[in-house]
Parts: structure tokens; C-alpha cells; sequence
């Protein structure tokens, strides 16, 4: 049905409440792709063919990501009158015995994550299962962008518009003037959550109020960064919110149509945002005349190639005209020549999720949470060495120690935590002193890192710094377009010097011509990618210089990683001469007899590791 008034969209908000909860039985399977990786689709499938053997009236439901990865694939149970379980790692084997205790009433707590309910349901009291804000890993989040993750079926509008969704842009071409959101959304203090940090309110304003009839909006989806899928599982879980975002923006702006261009290694984010746009054409919340008003636009969808440049603005926007993904110098800016040289407002994701939330719950609330100059709730991946990995969206001044030990549940395999890397390859490694850092766009450039996308990937003390900005430099060597010298050049020297160090050749003064190159190429680069390249061999220099001088100096690995640096032994006392390692050993540089100590020919050894990840009395040694 068309929606033309707020009584249409209260008519499919009745619809939406009783699919999201039904007269009977509902089991819903979270089928992102962090949930399919994991075997959600064949859990989905087995529950299908499960509930049909017993011939049971159940609703079987797909929703996106609840953001606790760690424990995919995930399964809530809803019961009329009871709370909401979420079972935690189900896989096929689990189902029988999952269903049949739906169909008894009862919970396998063996299985149990925690329990949850909406407004107005059962409050969660059964069997010493957790409430779901009792869980560590949801207890400091506060869910704006990701409300409805892990909760709403993705391809179902009406779910989403029984969450509150359109009931902002109802408002908007009711009652408000375009001014009047960009001041809301300036009150509001929303910034870009993309990159920088540059206030969208501002942002919009330029774009309003450059010369021109045709104008455009455009989300950035192009998520790039090595760990970082906050947008892919935002698009998967919650492709209204995005596209609302985008439809008040372009009637702020005065833009007539949006283009969303994602990545095509995301074909699910594809898919579902698209049956997101199809959805909204039919019920009149996007096209022309929407909700029976004077205003016209509509989206459209941009594949990208992968390239980690078209992250930036100017280069994304070249991609979609269909030119070479390059940057360009600036200004003009976007605002004031974009697309096809009309003015264009860009924000990515996460920032056009944020929006009609803050229209229906008011600039104030808004503004309210995080801190004095970085407002609202952020995502974060948290990846690498850690227990509990995931997404997590939290109030902005959350400090990195609780990001990392309340939320993440402290480093994997109880090792000593030693750097966070925040804002993905261009962004900063910051210590363990640092810890108390507040996570707010201010704090984290003092530290000098970024807040970037999103990234949050832990180390512990097995990882190599200097090898670290190595990877880093190496992956944005590839990615860097060329087209000035200095990111081009500059780039490639920093990652030749880095490599000659873990190789052991480094030379004296190799560290300050370090800080010199990478200071050269953060000033005199084009585009962001250039500008900030150089983080993690800044932050890497200015906080573990110690490990770049014993490679140089000593020739020595600290973390006992750069394999030019290191020497493998055995250990008289421990080896039993079991013979596990020389016979895994691929170059035959083990010898010795059954129960006889064994040795190695450091002649022969490519230093593999094949024999300390075999032994199993710790008699390989590391130097």
C-alpha cells in the first residue's frame, strides 16, 4: 500500500508488531554474513526441516547481526507471554533438542546466551539465564545505529516501520522546513562517522546552499579497512535505516536523487538494500510525490571494484561517473561541485543510520550522549587478540580499557596486551599505558591515530611492531592510486626501509628518516589515504622505538617474529626424542634418533615454525 499520512504508516506498524511478535511461536536465525560464515544458512535450513517433521505451526525468521560475532551462529526463541532467548553457537546437531525444548517450554541453559524483550513483553526472569544488558559484552553499549540489528527481519518493511522507521520522514515533510533539519541534525552534534569527524549538520548546509536545481546525496559504503565490516552488517541488519537517512538528507538538501555505492564483495549488503529500495518505491516512501507530498527523489546503487582508495570522496565519486577511482584536488569540494559537477553532500553509513532517529527523538537527546565535542554512540569491530569479538556501539568517551577488557573480555589465551590499532591501516598503534584513553575524535589524534571507520584490532605481546607498520605500509603501497608523488613514492619508500629492518638490515639512522619521509608524505599527500598513511609508523616509532632499535642495533626480534631475526633450538632437558618434529620438518633440517635427543641444522632451517606448533613438551626454543 501507498503511505500518504501518519494513519498508513500506523496501519503497517500494527502489521510490523505482530511479525515481529506473533500470536505463536517465532524462531529467528541471525543470517548475516558473520552468521552464514559460521553455518547460519544450514542451521535455518535445519530448523525448516525440523519444525515441518513435527508438524509444527512455527514462524521461522531470518534477521542480521546482534553484533556478539564471536558467538555465531545465533537463535532467538519467542513465546507469547515469556521472554526472548538467544541461544549462542547453534549449529545443525544442536536443533532437535533446541526445538523440542521450545515445544516443551523450556530453556537448555547449557546453550543460553541471555534472555531479552521488548517494550511492553515479559520482563526476563527464567532459570538463572542473564538478562542481555547483565551480559558484559551488551552491558556499556547503547544501541542507536544498531537498533534494530539482530532483531528485524531485513526484508520485511514492515518490521522496520514498527520500530519507529519512516515515522521521521512523516515528521519531516509534515511539519519542518529543510533549514529546520539541518539545524536539528547541527543541534544534534552528529559527526561524519566515516573518517574525520566533520560535523554533518555543517556538512548538509553547504550543500543547500550552493547555486544549482539538481543536486545529489550519496552514501559511502565502500568499507575497505583489514577488520572493519560495521557498514556490510549495518546494510545486512538494517537497510531502512540507512535509506530514511538518505531520503531527509536529500530533503534538506534539496538534492533529487542518491546513489549508495558499495563494495560488490558485499553482495548480501547489495541484496538486501536493494529489496530495501524496491519496498520503499511501493509504498510510496520513495520515488515520486513521496508520502503524498510535493517532493521527488529516488536511490540508486553503485558497485564498486575494491579499491581502497574510493573510500575517499572525490575518488568515489569519480568511480560512479565511471572514470578511474582517483582523487581530486580540492576545492572545489563535493558540496560545491560533486557528481557531475552538482553539488553533493556524502556521508557514509553509519551517519545516515543515525538520522531519523535523532529527527524522532530530538537534537538534545542526541547530544546528550558521549562527550563535549564528540556527541552520540559509535560501531567498532573489535578483532585480533581478544575474547570476545564483534561489533559494538557505544557512547563516544568510552576509554580504550573498557573497550577492550569490559566489552572485549581482555586479551585471547590470558597473553599481556600490547597496542591497539584504532582507524584501520591509516590509523595509529596505541600502548598499553594509553589505555585510559577516552575513544572520541579529539583523544584518539592527540594519541596520533584516527577514529576512522571504526576499526579496533588488538595485539598481544607475541606481536612485532615494526612488523605491524610493515603490514600496514604494505597494503597501502598496493592501494595507493598513484597519482601524486608523494603518497605514491613516499609510501613505497617507507615500506622498503621497513622491510630491510625486519629483514636485518637495518642501518643507523634509518628511524629518523623514517620520521622525516613519513611526516613529508602526511603533509604533501593529495587525499586522506596519503595523509594518514604514515600513522602507524608515526604512533609505532613514537611509542615502541625500543623494538625498532634492537632490530637494528641488535638484530634481534623482541616478539620473536621477523623470521631473518630469530633462531630455532631444542631444548636439551625437555625434548624425548619423539620424532614429531623431524618428521614434519619440510627441508629434513631435524635430526636424531628415536628417544635420542634431537638438534637442528640452523644451515637448513627456513624457520617455518612447523616444529614449535608440533611439539608438545615446549622443547622448541625461539631466540
Amino acid at each position: 500500500m501507498k503511505c500518504t499520512s501518519v494513519e498508513d504508516l500506523e496501519r503497517i506498524r500494527n502489521a510490523g508488531n505482530q511479525s515481529i511478535s506473533p500470536d505463536r511461536i517465532k524462531i529467528s536465525v541471525g543470517t548475516a554474513t558473520c552468521g552464514l560464515a559460521t553455518g547460519a544458512g544450514q542451521v535455518y535450513d535445519a530448523i525448516v526441516r525440523e519444525v515441518g517433521k513435527r508438524g509444527l505451526d512455527y514462524i521461522i525468521a531470518r534477521t542480521g547481526c546482534l553484533g556478539f560475532c564471536q558467538k555465531e551462529p545465533l537463535v532467538e526463541i519467542y513465546q507469547p507471554g515469556l521472554p526472548r532467548v538467544i541461544y549462542q553457537s547453534v549449529n545443525t546437531k544442536m536443533v532437535p533438542e533446541l526445538v523440542a525444548a521450545v515445544t516443551s517450554g523450556t530453556i537448555s541453559n547449557e546453550w543460553a546466551l541471555c534472555l531479552r524483550s521488548l517494550d511492553g513483553e515479559a520482563r526476563p526472569q527464567r532459570n538463572g539465564v542473564p538478562l542481555i544488558e547483565d551480559v558484559p559484552f551488551f552491558s556499556k553499549q547503547v544501541k542507536v545505529v544498531m537498533r534494530n540489528c539482530g532483531l528485524i527481519d531485513p526484508d520485511n518493511i514492515a518490521e522496520y516501520i514498527a520500530r519507529g522507521g519512516y515515522f521521521a520522514l512523516q515528521q519531516v515533510l509534515s511539519g519542518m522546513s529543510p533549514d529546520e533539519v539541518i539545524e536539528t541534525v547541527t543541534k544534534s552534534g552528529l559527526r561524519g562517522r566515516g573518517g574525520a569527524g566533520f560535523p554533518t549538520g555543517t556538512k548538509w548546509g553547504f550543500a543547500r546552499c550552493a547555486p544549482g536545481y539538481e543536486k545529489f546525496v550519496i552514501c559511502n559504503a565502500d568499507e575497505g579497512d583489514p577488520g572493519a565490516y560495521m557498514d556490510r552488517s549495518i546494510l545486512e541488519g538494517d537497510p531502512h535505516a540507512v535509506l530514511e537517512g538518505m531520503i531527509i538528507g536529500a530533503y534538506a538538501i534539496g538534492a533529487c536523487k542518491g546513489y549508495i555505492y558499495i563494495r560488490d564483495e558485499y553482495p548480501l549488503a547489495v541484496e538486501r538494500f536493494s529489496k530495501a529500495v524496491s519496498a520503499a518505491r511501493e509504498h510510496g516512501l520513495l520515488g515520486r510525490s513521496i508520502m503524498g507530498s510535493d517532493f521527488n527523489f529516488d536511490v540508486y546503487i553503485s558497485k564498486g571494484a575494491g579499491a581502497f582508495v574510493c573510500g575517499e570522496e572525490t575518488s568515489l565519486i569519480a568511480s560512479i561517473e565511471g572514470r578511474s577511482g582517483e582523487p581530486r584536488q580540492r576545492p572545489p569540494f563535493p558540496a560545491q561541485s560533486g557528481l557531475w559537477n552538482k553539488p553533493t553532500n556524502i556521508n557514509n553509513v553509519e551517519t545516515w543510520a543515525s538520522v531519523s532517529a535523532i529527527i524522532r527523538r530530538g537534537a538534545d537527546w542526541y547530544s546528550g550522549i558521549g562527550t563535549d565535542t564528540s556527541k552520540g554512540t559509535k560501531v567498532f569491530s573489535i578483532v585480533g587478540q581478544v575474547k570476545n569479538t564483534g561489533l559494538v556501539e557505544v557512547p563516544m568517551g568510552l576509554t580504550l580499557r573498557e573497550m577492550v577488557f569490559d566489552i572485549g573480555g581482555g586479551v585471547f589465551e590470558e597473553r599481556k596486551f600490547k597496542a591497539v590499532q584504532t582507524g584501520g591501516p591509516s590509523g595509529g598503534c596505541i600502548p598499553e599505558y594509553l589505555l585510559d584513553l577516552p575513544v572520541d575524535y579529539e583523544k584518539l589524534t592527540e594519541a596520533g591515530a584516527i577514529m576512522g571507520s571504526g576499526g579496533m584490532i588488538v595485539m598481544d605481546d607475541r606481536t612485532c611492531m615494526v612488523d605491524v607498520a610493515r603490514y600496514f605500509l604494505d597494503f597501502l603501497s598496493e592501494e595507493s592510486c598513484g597519482k601524486c608523488v608523494a603518497c605514491r613514492e613516499g609510501i613505497e619508500r617507507l615500506l622498503q626501509i621497513l622491510e630491510n629492518i625486519c629483514a636485518g638490515k637495518g642501518r643507523e639512522g634509518d628511524i629518523e628518516l623514517l620520521g622525516e619521509l613519513a611526516q613529508g608524505v602526511k603533509d604533501f599527500s593529495l587525499c586522506a589515504l596519503g595523509g594518514t598513511a604514515p600513522n602507524p609508523v608515526l604512533t609505532t616509532l613514537r611509542y615502541f622505538r625500543e623494538e625498532y632499535e634492537a632490530h637494528i642495533k641488535h638484530k634481534k626480534c623482541p616478539a620473536k617474529v621477523c623470521t631473518a631475526l630469530i633462531e630455532y633450538s631444542i631444548d636439551k632437558e625437555k625434548c624425548n626424542g619423539c620424532g614429531a618434529c623431524l618428521k614434519l620438518c619440510p627441508t629434513g633440517a631435524i635430526h636424531g634418533e628415536i628417544k635420542q635427543l634431537h638438534e637442528i641444522d640452523v644451515s637448513k632451517c627456513i624457520k617455518c615454525g612447523v616444529c614449535l606448533e608440533t611439539c608438545k613438551f615446549d622443547a622448541v626454543l625461539v631466540s
